[in-house]
C-alpha cells in the first residue's frame, strides 16, 4: 500500500475517533425529561331513577315521566331507587301515584310514590272512588271467606215500626280494598285469623248510602259474590236512603204506608 493512502486512512480513522469522542461529550451533558400526563381514575357510578319532568301531587308515573341517570356511587342513599335493585323500575311503577312533589331531574325517592308495595290505602283508590270502613263479624262476612278484591252486595236488616225485620240490599258488587285482620285466642288455645273490619271501595253517592245505612241498620252482611260478577255494573245504591239535597231521610211507616222525612221535626209531625 502506497504511504499516502495509509495517511489518509489514519486521519480518516482519527478524525472519526474524535467525532464520536466530542458526540460523546456534547450528549452526556444534558438531562433528558420524560413527560407523563396524570392518570384520573373514574368514580364508580351506578344508575338512579330520576324524574324527566316536574311531578305534580296525584300524578302518575310512566316512561315518559322518569329515566335513569348516572350516579355517584358514594352519593347513593337509601330510598333511592337503582337500577341494580330494581331493574325493572320503569315498567314496574307504571301507573304510579305520586304522593309528594317531584321536580324536574330529581330522584325518585320510595316514599314519594305509592306503589303497591309501600301499602297506602290511597294509592289503591282509582280516582273519584272512596274507601268506607264497616265491621264484620264471622257472621256478617260471610264465615271470614272474603278477602281484598272480592266482589260483595251490602245487605241491610233493619226492624220496621210494625217490629218486623226488613231486608234490603243497599250496595251491589262494590270491591273490598282491605280486611282488617285481627288473632282471635279459642277456648281450646288455637288460634284463627279473624277480619274485624271490612274497607269497601264506593262512589260518592254509595258513601253516603253506606254511612245511612250504618245509622239505620239493625245489622249489616256482606255477601260474597262469585269471581264472575267482576264485570257488572258496582255503581248501584239504594238511593231512596237519601233525599234529594243530599241529607238522610228517615223512613216511618204508619198505618201500613211509608212517610219520607228529611228532619226529625217532620219525622214526629208524621208520627
Amino acid at each position: 500500500m502506497k504511504p499516502v493512502r495509509v495517511i489518509i486512512l489514519a486521519v480518516a480513522v482519527v478524525s472519526a475517533g474524535l467525532a464520536g469522542f466530542l458526540a460523546l461529550k456534547l450528549t452526556s451533558g444534558r438531562t433528558v425529561v420524560t413527560s407523563s400526563e396524570p392518570v384520573i381514575e373514574r368514580e364508580p357510578t351506578v344508575n338512579v331513577l330520576v324524574a324527566s319532568k316536574s311531578l305534580p301531587v296525584g300524578s302518575r308515573l310512566g316512561p315518559d315521566a322518569i329515566h335513569w341517570i348516572s350516579w355517584p356511587k358514594d352519593g347513593v342513599v337509601d330510598g333511592l331507587i337503582t337500577e341494580e335493585l330494581r331493574p325493572n323500575a320503569v315498567t314496574d311503577l307504571e301507573g304510579v301515584v305520586v304522593r309528594l312533589p317531584i321536580f324536574n331531574g330529581e330522584p325518585v325517592r320510595q316514599e314519594k310514590i305509592a306503589d303497591s308495595s309501600s301499602r297506602i290505602m290511597s294509592a289503591l283508590l282509582p280516582a273519584g272512588k272512596r274507601a268506607v270502613a264497616t265491621e264484620i263479624t264471622v257472621a256478617t262476612g260471610a264465615g271470614g271467606f272474603i278477602l281484598p278484591n272480592d266482589r260483595v252486595d251490602v245487605i241491610m236488616v233493619r226492624k220496621s215500626e210494625a217490629g218486623s225485620f226488613l231486608t234490603e240490599t243497599v250496595l251491589s258488587n262494590v270491591r273490598v280494598l282491605a280486611i282488617d285482620q285481627q288473632i282471635e285466642e279459642k277456648d281450646d288455645g288455637s288460634k284463627s285469623v279473624v277480619g274485624t273490619t271490612a274497607t269497601l271501595e264506593l262512589t260518592p253517592d254509595q258513601s253516603k248510602v253506606m254511612t245511612v245505612a250504618q245509622q239505620m241498620a239493625e245489622r249489616l252482611s256482606l255477601a260474597l259474590r262469585s269471581v264472575a260478577d267482576a264485570q257488572e255494573p258496582d255503581t248501584i245504591a239504594a238511593d231512596y236512603l237519601l233525599s234529594g239535597d243530599g241529607r238522610p231521610s228517615i223512613q216511618v211507616i204508619k198505618s201500613g204506608s211509608i212517610v219520607k222525612s228529611d228532619d226529625s221535626s217532620s219525622m214526629n209531625e208524621a208520627k
